[in-house]
Parts: structure tokens; sequence; C-alpha cells
């Protein structure tokens, strides 16, 4: 059974319409926060907020976060409305396939400008509100950012830019009472992820390479979120915790035996 560890507090979670940002408003809803879910598209956030768990208080807002003005807003709204932000999910990403030969510039710039700009355009409106009552920032990056895939030059830049800007925040601000820290789920079943999880050659592909044999599920990742959100992890700053099924456990060679 679900605790109440937010209950009184106000989170804001972005890319809060589908997978990972939706069941990580529902866990943080559950336990008693009001969560404040923040995308582009207004529909899709308002039918994953009517999903939202019974009591769960889920309040859709919509704006692109590489909107610097919009996300500030936004972000200094709500701090007014319901009086403090306690939590901050950027979750909120965008990934082109490609190489570095083979990436459009306009591919390049927009996946920086939603999973780079969008991150430090939400954390430093946040910042100041965070502040005045000890709250902290949960960044999504992925395993991506820890390392390397093939043809995915673009994405792994970015979330390889979200680890050190974790890093730096972290420094920055948890003498502040303000905790930093990371999330980087492997494969994970949601829609952006279809093409893969439906796909039986591509999936067993990840099988072969995940010791867990298995993608995670969005509520798996949830979890991993709220408890760094939580007062459970009031000393941990700086963190980055792979949610991936042993992935990040592998040297890299094949196995073997």
């Amino acid at each position: 059974m679900d605790g109440k560890r937010f209950m009184g507090k106000v989170a804001i979670v972005t890319g809060g319409g589908s997978g990972i940002g939706a069941a990580t408003a529902y866990r943080l809803g559950r336990e008693g926060a009001t969560v404040i879910t923040v995308g582009r598209t207004e529909d899709r956030l308002k039918a994953a907020a009517a999903d939202a768990p019974p009591g769960a208080t889920i309040v859709p807002r919509a704006a692109d976060v590489s909107d610097e003005p919009a996300v500030t807003a936004l972000i200094d709204d709500v701090a007014q409305e319901y009086g403090r932000l306690d939590v901050l999910v950027n979750n909120a990403g965008s990934a082109t396939a490609g190489t570095v030969e083979h990436t459009e510039t306009a591919e390049w710039r927009r996946t920086f400008a939603v999973d780079v700009d969008g991150v430090f355009f939400a954390s430093r409106a946040a910042l100041p509100h965070l502040r005045r009552v000890g709250g902290c920032i949960v960044n999504v990056g992925s395993v991506s950012g820890l390392g390397a895939d093939w043809s995915l030059a673009a994405y792994n830049a970015a979330k390889g830019a979200l680890v050190n800007l974790t890093n730096a925040m972290a420094l920055d601000h948890g003498h502040e009472g303000v905790r930093v820290n990371a999330v980087h789920p492997s494969l994970t079943r949601t829609p952006v992820t279809s093409f893969i999880v439906e796909n039986e050659d591509a999936l067993a592909a990840f099988r072969e390479r995940i010791p867990m044999r298995r993608p995670a599920e969005p509520a798996e990742v949830a979890d991993a979120i709220a408890f760094l959100a939580s007062s459970d992890a009031r000393f941990v700053n700086g963190a980055h915790l792979p949610v991936d099924g042993g992935l990040s456990a592998s040297n890299g060679q094949p196995r073997m035996f």
C-alpha cells in the first residue's frame, strides 16, 4: 500500500501526457501530491489526467518546455497559485535517429531544445520556489546518456549533456537545500517505443542485452523517480540511478557461456 510521502506538496511533471511522465504523475498523486502535468498537447494531457487513480489531483497545463517565456510563466504561476513548489520532474524529451553525418541541423537543434534547453529553462524558473521549501529536481535521462547507441548521435549527445547538467546543479544548489538527481531508463514500454516493443525481432534483440529480459514498465521508472523526490532520499544528491534491468552492469562484451 502506498504511503502519503507527498501529502500537501506540489509537483510539476513535464512530458506528463503519456508514458513515464503520466506514470510519475499518477504515483506522486497517489501519495498525496497536487501534480501539474505539462506538455504541448492539451488533449493528451487531459486524457492522461482522466485516467488518474481515484483521489489523485492531476492538473494539466499545456506548454512547450523549449519555449523559455512559456515555461517560466507556467512555473511561476503554479507556485503563486498553490503557494509552493516542492518537486520538478524534467521528463519531456525528444529524439531523432541518425549519425552526425545524417542528422539535419534542425533535428539536432530540436533535440537539444527539448532535452537540454527545456531542463535548463524549467529548472532555472523552479529553483527560487524549490529553495523556499527545500524541494528537489529529478531529471529523466537515459542509458543513452551514460553510453552511446548506434545512429542516435543527437539524442546521445543531449542526454549526455543532461548527465553533467544534473551534476552541476547538484553541486551548485545542494547547500541551498535543493537536491538534484536523475534516473536513466533503458527501453521502456511507452507509445514512443511501440515501434520497438511491437516488433518481434527488435524486442528480441533488446531482451538479449537486458539481463531481466524485458522492457521496463513506465510505473517502474516512476517508482524510482518517486523515491528520489521523497524524503526517503533526503541525503541523495547528484545521483544517477539506472532503471535498466541490469543493462549497464555489462561491460559490453557478448555472452560467451
